[in-house]
């Protein structure tokens, strides 16, 4: 399954981008949501074919997603490294990424959410969703001062985002392969990425544990 990935001049975009704190930025619609994920190409290929994981996709293994395009490319080296050549731009239901926001349990101890260690170590046991929030990157590669989260998912998340929740899977490898040179050199007049906004979760409760700025 194809999807079409909106596009826009990474300069343009970086003068609307918040310049740091925890901000969630992504593509999304009134309906939907784009994660990436990198993958070697016998999984990311069934998924683009198939438009969902299985085949040697593992259920039993967490996987990580990254709405924030940058931050994919910075951890998959913009599809250089070994085992994440095929980088996928996957929409999910937005109503299920709402859901996994509200599952989310921080990856490590965090008192002003949780009351005591002991109780967030109770919880990252049994949650389904793991939380970080790291330092976002430039195109080449150069640490912000933003910070960009990422969402592990194991168990009953897992199964039902590798086929319940999504709506369309996209290989953008030969995208990602075309904007490398412009990352690489820093010509970042040429650079294109896809367009992305700061993402509204609606419910306080989940904004607030999440530790959003925006």
């Amino acid at each position: 399954m194809n999807t079409t990935l909106n596009t826009e001049p990474y300069k343009q975009q970086l003068t609307r981008w918040p310049r740091d704190g925890r901000v969630i930025l992504a593509q999304f619609d009134a309906d939907s949501i784009i994660v990436y994920q990198a993958y070697r190409p016998a999984i990311g290929h069934f998924a683009a074919e198939n438009g969902y994981f299985g085949g040697p996709f593992k259920l039993t293994r967490m996987t990580w997603i990254k709405p924030n395009f940058l931050w994919m490319m910075y951890r998959c080296g913009w599809g250089m490294k070994e085992g994440q050549e095929v980088v996928l731009a996957i929409r999910l239901q937005r109503a299920a990424f709402d859901h996994i926001l509200s599952l989310a349990v921080h990856s490590s101890f965090t008192p002003d959410v949780y009351d005591t260690r002991e109780a967030w170590q109770r919880l990252v046991k049994t949650s389904d969703v793991r939380l970080q929030w790291d330092p976002d990157h430039d195109p080449r590669g150069n640490t912000v001062n933003r910070r960009a989260i990422q969402l592990g998912l194991r168990g009953d998340a897992i199964t039902k985002y590798a086929r319940d929740w999504m709506v369309e899977i996209q290989d953008i490898s030969s995208f990602v392969a075309e904007q490398r040179a412009h990352a690489i050199s820093g010509d970042y007049g040429q650079l294109l990425t896809p367009t992305e906004a700061v993402y509204p979760v609606a419910n306080k409760e989940v904004a607030a544990k999440l530790g959003l700025s925006l």
